[in-house]
């Protein structure tokens, strides 16, 4: 006969909440039944009551982060499919998931056709930046001019160009995907410029370097500015099928008439 599970009493709820420990409450009692059943003596007890908490606490931070950083969740490491019909160099994969890139304050452009997960590994790769408390923003290259362009009409552009220019790991995606107007471009060169070699950026993009100066404006701005991303920059190419051409519907299949999935709903 197994013993019973063991109770916490209000006083010690009381004392929980107070240090600010009250998560723990509800999964306390197995914890105690567990450390019994293991013969873990009031020091082991502890130390893993505290491990697991900091392990909580750590994913509930990154996963604030992340929200602020407008990451989607679903796009993370651990997601990523393995069995799909994409190539890339590996090694430097592995590079860039160490996060000394970020370290270095260096680039990486993720390139290559459309649906074969590149804004899926960009936003992974800030996921995990939120995880080591590197500080993440993630924006559409288009949406961003957007946001820029509202800014200089509210006086908040200086505001948030020191934002885009602070933040440890700016991730852009869809880079020069559609032609720049002027003031676009000098919003590149600025970025560029400022966080040259002080911070790392991760930029996805259907378009080869070599083509992004043509979708500038100014030629001599374009060319300062994709010049200081390519010096400090690794290049990771993803080739193979478009994951989407799998989302076609078919006749005896998903009858339900689903959604995607993050997964399928994110590859580009």
């Amino acid at each position: 006969m197994s013993a019973p599970t063991p109770s916490v009493s209000p006083e010690l709820k009381v004392l929980m909440r107070r240090l600010k420990l009250g998560q723990l409450i509800t999964t306390l009692p197995e914890r105690l039944a567990l450390a019994r059943s293991h013969n873990l003596s009031h020091v082991e007890f502890l130390e893993q009551l505290f491990s697991d908490e900091v392990s909580r606490r750590d994913a509930a931070s990154a996963g604030l982060r992340a929200r602020a950083a407008k990451l989607d969740p679903h796009m993370v490491l651990e997601a990523w499919d393995e069995g799909a019909k994409v190539t890339y160099d590996r090694a430097v994969w592995s590079e860039l998931i160490s996060m000394r890139f970020v370290d270095q304050a260096r680039n990486a452009f993720i390139m290559g056709p459309v649906g074969v997960g590149k804004t899926f590994m960009a936003t992974a790769l800030g996921h995990i930046a939120c995880r080591r408390r590197i500080s993440v923003h993630f924006e559409r290259h288009d949406r961003l001019h957007k946001r820029l362009r509202a800014a200089r009409l509210d006086a908040s552009y200086d505001q948030e160009m020191r934002k885009l220019i602070g933040v440890d790991l700016l991730v852009i995606d869809d880079f020069a995907l559609q032609p720049l107007d002027m003031l676009e471009t000098a919003d590149v060169y600025e970025l560029c410029v400022e966080r040259h070699h002080a911070k790392a950026t991760v930029l996805t993009s259907n378009r080869d370097p070599s083509e992004w100066l043509a979708t500038m404006a100014d030629p001599l701005l374009a060319q300062s500015a994709v010049d200081r991303l390519k010096s400090a920059a690794w290049e990771l190419v993803i080739e193979g099928e478009s994951y989407r051409q799998h989302e076609k519907p078919t006749l005896g299949t998903d009858p339900s008439g689903s959604p995607p999935s993050a997964r399928q709903r994110g590859r580009t």
